[in-house]
């Protein structure tokens, strides 16, 4: 058994403050930014950042859909983690500054895969799907945030 790791970021418009606001929106502006791959979506408790529990499904393949419990910190300035209950998979989102009225959003994932010959596919193929999902989810948050008023600020 490896660990498995898929990292996906992207420069968006808007200021660190806003866009890390809107990824701990629980309970209103991250339910907008899933794709179809998500589904069941829940707030359990909280729904803004540190300690909120959210509960969704994530269909990474035809075959796989993970049932997601996932527990929120925010051990740092701008960044969010979000630790599966249902699993060993951990994914952090990371907003820094990049510049005047743009930040840089960073979402690292990773879990303890299988062993054997299906370890080797999960270790190849996952963090690929899993950076195509991120890819969406992060299209549609510079959607929401960018060019809305305090954008940049």
């Amino acid at each position: 058994m490896g660990q498995v790791e898929a990292t996906t970021e992207r420069n968006i418009a808007a200021g660190a403050e806003d866009v890390f606001d809107a990824l701990a929106d629980y309970s209103g502006t991250r339910a907008k930014l899933l794709p179809e791959h998500f589904s069941e979506y829940e707030v359990r408790e909280g729904g803004d950042g540190e300690g909120t529990l959210v509960r969704w499904k994530l269909q990474a393949t035809s075959k796989r859909v993970r049932d997601c419990l996932l527990e929120v910190s925010e051990p740092s300035t701008g960044q969010l983690v979000e630790k599966d209950r249902n699993s060993t998979m951990v994914t952090t989102w990371t907003v820094t500054p990049a510049g005047e009225g743009s930040s840089k959003v960073v979402v690292h994932t990773t879990w303890t895969g299988a062993s054997g010959i299906g370890g080797f596919f999960e270790r190849t193929f996952a963090p690929k799907g899993l950076g195509r999902i991120y890819d969406a989810v992060l299209d549609r948050l510079a959607a929401e945030v960018e060019g809305k008023p305090g954008a940049g600020r």
